[in-house]
């Protein structure tokens, strides 16, 4: 099942890590900048929190942004991002990875950030917003490059997040676009701002910049450029380059963009062709290695051209102290990119390839990725994202996975039945039952005869357990699919565990407990020697209940302790998979009489059931049935009820559930007496808008992000409000989360 952590292709950790040390790594000083002292120091004196620097490229951020951290007194961290990390769980990982670096005691808060579908926004922010708000004394964290996040679910989380930055610490923000989060705050007085206006040269700035490159200009000649560029910092360099050359550099006005290219491109002209050819070609690279542009330009002579590049000034921008690794600043990539397709349009896809072979060969899959998609090989991608898509996922990056299929599109998914599985997997799992309804039709249509690798099933076995976990075709069906599952996958094979448990499934269904407690107990013994948590998140509970319905409580703990201390190993909260080990888990708490574990883990339940929907129907009653047992030994009936009328909603759509309705039907006579005044508790729906409270979204906002009307998401607040007995968002947030439905 998605989630799995089988054995799949890992990057490399030497490179993955030497890359991960560049994005958080302070850049050097860059020689012959302008200071900007005086807005270091009033944005430092302002005891703000959150400091944003928005201007247009070229204006000097990172510059300015490298000039606080070597200035900083107190600890100092960095972050550089970049269009990969476009994604909430990338970025509070990050941030999370950058705060560990200078308080190394809170490193195990890294492998906390991912999650799936709210889970980021639910848990993860808040989590890290608790961390980062102990830190142990002041700390300043530099982020770079803001505007390459610019996804509503990155905002989200970062607004979030940064809501727990301490007073006396400081996170500076630096985008080339207006930073909404900023508005926002600027009302409560906890912001300050930086912008063009502080960050435009003057003529002693300009000095500095001219004198770097050996050029001497006059005070009157250098007032005059400086009113032309409207101190605009690149300009000026690009104009002390063209002096530097013998070109007249004083024709600098207009607009920004149109005055970048005309003087790149005048700065390009006095370059020998090879040089230039270089430029062009590397653009494509977002990193920049003399071994990666060896295998795009085909050639061996990249790292000396990299460090001749750098000495001449031509805006390279080295990642590392080591000057192992480059980029290029943001808006001379931008003109190269221009120029490439200008002048080699025919080579883009070629080099693009180069890139995303380097990068796969390397142990990278990932950015090969991107750049066969770049290259438009949607051959080639679609097989590495078929093999990259589940540990992608069970890294928490969900809204990575959805991108790729997306730029894939459905046709090119459709023609690799494998990816689509997959594809089907991932939407069941993220609740899009529509999508995933879609997706199963196209698989059931497909015909796919290529002998898998060996870590991944066979078609035939791959489609059939996915029919078995969704019985769209009814119990029978899937009983047979789940039966051919566990006959085509061999002992060695690391799918065999989650073929053995939905054969447990099926079977408990279909009136045969012994046969299914054998296939769960197999499945555990199969996923323990493969190291596949999933399953043993899956049927460890399963036998739990067999234990709790035999009256035998301590195996059933001993069952349900396995389960729950996978999750918390393999980080799996938010996935619904974890949502039966919760709901066991409280159960049996309730038994040794530990109430308070009990109450938390069925918070952790009724959240990770939102997850649990129709088309996992099996799960999604289990779960519910869990839950409202627990709640019931509670003596909540109205909660309990509730949960009922929840089965009831699946079993309308999917009533083929065998047995699992008898014991539906039998824990429906059981439920009586008289109910503690529990209150109703929160729907999945509610649960999914609950973590924007935390946010300054409006109503319409949070609407859009949810794609519901403004007045759906009026009535659930309301209802919300209603059922945590408050009257603001405020105190909305403090009850979710002094019930723990959110926050860790």
């Amino acid at each position: 099942m998605v989630g799995d952590t089988r054995n799949q292709a890992s990057p490399a950790l030497g490179l993955d890590r030497v890359l991960l040390d560049t994005k958080l790594s302070t850049p050097p000083p860059r020689r012959g900048s302008a200071s900007r002292h005086g807005p270091i120091e009033r944005a430092r004196a302002s005891d703000a929190r959150i400091v944003g620097v928005s201007a247009p490229a070229g204006y000097g951020k990172t510059t300015m942004l490298a000039e606080w951290a070597s200035t900083e007194a107190r600890p100092v961290a960095w972050v550089t991002l970049d269009r990969f990390d476009d994604d909430p769980a990338a970025l509070l990982t990050l941030i999370a990875a950058a705060y560990a670096k200078i308080f190394p005691e809170a490193a195990g808060i890294v492998e906390k950030m991912g999650g799936m579908s709210v889970a980021p926004l639910g848990r993860s922010a808040p989590l890290l917003a608790s961390t980062i708000s102990g830190a142990p004394v002041p700390f300043v964290i530099l982020i770079d490059d803001l505007h390459e996040v610019e996804s509503a679910g990155c905002q989200d989380v970062l607004e979030v997040a940064l809501a727990g930055v301490p007073d006396g610490s400081q996170v500076v923000l630096a985008s080339r676009h207006e930073q909404a989060h900023l508005a926002r705050r600027r009302a409560e007085g906890r912001t300050y701002e930086i912008g063009v206006a502080e960050l435009r040269a003057d003529v002693a700035q300009a000095r500095v910049i001219f004198e770097t490159v050996g050029v001497e200009k006059s005070d009157g000649e250098l007032d005059v450029l400086v009113q032309r560029s409207e101190g605009w910092p690149v300009g000026l360099f690009l104009a002390a380059l063209l002096t530097r050359d013998g070109a007249p550099g004083t024709s600098i006005a207009g607009d920004d963009r149109f005055v970048a290219d005309y003087l790149y491109r005048e700065c390009l002209r006095h370059l020998p062709d090879d040089a230039q050819r270089f430029l062009r070609r590397t653009s494509i690279l977002e990193q920049m290695s003399g071994a990666v542009c060896d295998a795009v330009l085909d050639r061996s002579d990249s790292s000396a051209m990299l460090r001749a590049l750098e000495a001449s000034g031509l805006f390279l921008v080295p990642l590392d102290r080591r000057r192992g690794w480059y980029r290029y600043h943001g808006l001379f990539r931008e003109f190269l990119l221009a120029e490439l397709e200008r002048a080699e349009a025919g080579a883009t896809a070629t080099l693009h390839r180069r890139a995303a072979d380097w990068y796969e060969e390397n142990g990278l899959p990932a950015r090969a990725i991107e750049h066969f998609l770049a290259a438009g090989d949607r051959a080639r991608s679609v097989h590495l994202v078929a093999e990259l898509a589940l540990p992608t996922y069970q890294a928490g990056q969900v809204s990575v996975v959805n991108r790729w299929v997306t730029e894939l599109g459905d046709d090119a998914v459709s023609t690799y039945p494998p990816l689509a599985v997959l594809a089907a997997w991932e939407a069941v799992l993220t609740g899009r039952s529509a999508d995933a309804e879609r997706w199963a039709d196209v698989v059931d249509r497909a015909s796919h005869s290529a002998v898998p690798a060996d870590d991944q099933p066979a078609f035939e076995s791959a489609r059939a357990m996915l029919r078995a976990a969704m019985l769209a075709a009814g119990l029978e069906r899937a009983v047979e699919d789940a039966e051919l599952a566990v006959a085509s996958e061999p002992a060695w094979s690391p799918w065999r565990d989650q073929a053995l448990h939905l054969a447990g499934t099926t079977r408990l269904l279909a009136g045969r407990p012994d046969d299914a407690h054998r296939a769960f107990a197999e499945s555990i013994d199969q996923a323990a020697a493969m190291g596949n948590a999933d399953s043993i998140v899956l049927s460890a509970p399963e036998l739990a209940v067999f234990a709790i319905d035999a009256g035998q409580w301590e195996e059933a703990d001993r069952h349900s302790a396995l389960a729950l201390d996978t999750i918390d190993a393999h980080h799996m909260e938010g996935y619904p998979t974890a949502a039966l080990a919760l709901a066991v888990g409280a159960r049996v708490a309730l038994r040794r009489g530990d109430v308070e574990a009990a109450e938390r883990l069925l918070a952790r339940g009724m959240r990770a059931r939102v997850g649990c929907t129709y088309v996992l129907p099996y799960l999604a009653v289990k779960v519910r049935l869990q839950l409202a047992s627990a709640y019931a030994e509670r003596g909540h009936r109205t909660t309990a009820m509730h949960l009922l009328r929840e089965i009831d909603e699946v079993l309308e759509i999917r009533p083929g559930m065998g047995t699992l309705v008898d014991k539906v039907a039998e824990f429906r006579r059981r439920a009586h007496g008289d109910p503690v005044e529990d209150g109703t508790p929160l729907t999945p729906a509610e649960l999914r808008l609950l973590p924007y409270l935390q946010t300054h979204l409006t109503l319409s906002e949070i609407g859009r992000r949810l794609f519901i009307s403004r007045n759906t998401v009026s009535s659930e607040v309301g209802s919300i409000y209603r059922k945590l007995r408050v009257t603001t968002r405020g105190e909305a947030v403090e009850r979710a989360v002094a019930l723990r439905l959110l926050g860790a």
